[in-house]
């Protein structure tokens, strides 16, 4: 049973919800009856999982005490404020502190309870993720990263059966190609999750995905082409945590621009693909940007570098001996070139072994793919991120 940290002044709001939560078999009440500004520190208190804070909070001085408490409980618990006071000025306060959710009373104590009870389950849930996260960028537009991101993603659900579950997240706002190339309805809408990621819990995130008949999960938008998108850090880090929540394999297609939160992506994931084509100045832009990824994110996870349409010895003459040095360390392996079949599977929706089995592409991506495990998971991957800054 969980514990919950009640802090509140109002002696007939701590009696009604002492008298809700005992007939919650799944939380147990710990009141501090006292207003927020003359609380100490909280570790007093022993052991609890999350906390409920009752306070004003146009009274700078309690918003200020809040502030304290938040980083006194640091990670361990969330918290839920509750308060008479708000306005957009607050609601930014609040989630500058991380605050996990707000109320606004009068606030029955049921409701109270619902809001805690959820919080609690999808903290018990993102503790038992273990989610591995792969990531592809391209070094080049035409180089196939879209391609190889799909077909990666349907071979980690296949190879998963029904034990694991992969996701595909199609980062590119601008075009609505991985939902192209499976032939399905792309359903987010960034609008519908809020500009901070706020509104995305589990229940939301199922409205967003587009299934696959292969089982496959899409979390991908309409196209949003000719505009300037400014999406913030915290809502894209939101919705990959709920997504983190949910599937066992997470596939992300990132686009060749950088955006403001692809650092903090790459630098919570478990493996990291740059995907060029045969070309001289492909394989050296490449081997730049594997190395320049590397430097940014001066962490355990080493970029690697998917060589497409690989073919020794035709046109430029380059063979495997030339692409592995030209690399320096850095190749991750090569998949053939089999455009005619890739452009059928795009234009039919369709996977690569569904038009043909026992494809070149196929085979030379999973040996890729399932070479190695990634060891670490996107939680704690993102906690060590994110703590360097």
């Amino acid at each position: 049973m969980s514990t919950v940290l009640l802090v509140s002044p109002d002696a007939a709001f701590c009696d009604a919800m002492r008298g809700t939560f005992n007939t919650a078999r799944q939380a147990s009440l710990k009141i501090v009856a006292h207003d927020v500004a003359d609380v100490g520190d909280l570790d007093a208190q022993g052991e609890f999982s999350l906390a409920l804070i009752d306070l004003d909070a146009a009274q700078p001085a309690q918003m200020a005490a809040l502030e304290r408490l938040i980083g006194r409980i640091g990670g361990r618990a969330p918290a839920i404020v509750l308060t008479d006071s708000f306005d957009p000025s607050i609601m930014r306060a609040l989630m500058q502190m991380r605050v996990a959710d707000f109320l606004c009373k009068p606030v029955k104590p049921d409701e109270a309870l619902r809001a805690t009870l959820k919080l609690l389950a999808a903290r018990d849930e993102a503790a038992r993720s273990d989610a591995q996260i792969t990531c592809f960028i391209p070094a080049a537009g035409g180089v196939g990263n879209t391609t190889l991101a799909v077909e990666s993603a349907i071979q980690l659900t296949r190879r998963g059966g029904e034990r694991e579950r992969t996701c595909l997240v199609d980062l590119d706002f601008t075009n609505e190609a991985c939902a192209d190339f499976l032939d399905l309805e792309p359903r987010l809408d960034l609008a519908e999750v809020g500009p901070r990621g706020e509104r995305l819990d589990l229940q939301l995130l199922e409205a967003l995905c587009s299934r696959h008949k292969s089982g496959l999960a899409l979390i991908a938008s309409p196209a949003q082409p000719a505009q300037e998108l400014d999406i913030d850090v915290d809502a894209i880090m939101r919705l990959l945590d709920v997504v983190a929540m949910r599937y066992d394999h997470v596939v992300i297609d990132l686009p060749r621009t950088w955006r403001p939160w692809t650092d903090a992506i790459l630098g919570a994931s478990n493996r990291i693909y740059v995907v060029t084509d045969m070309t001289v100045p492909g394989l050296r832009f490449a081997r730049r940007l594997s190395d320049k990824i590397a430097e940014r994110l001066d962490g355990p996870t080493t970029p690697q570098v998917i060589v497409n349409r690989f073919a020794s010895g035709v046109g430029n003459g380059l063979r495997a001996s030339d692409v592995e040095k030209a690399l320096n360390g850095s190749y991750a392996g090569s998949v053939g070139n089999n455009y005619g079949l890739v452009r059928e599977a795009i234009d039919r929706g369709l996977a690569l072994e569904e038009v043909r089995p026992s494809n070149n592409v196929s085979a030379d991506l999973a040996r890729i793919l399932f070479s190695e495990a990634a060891p670490t998971s996107w939680k704690s991957r993102a906690i060590d991120f994110f703590s360097r800054f």
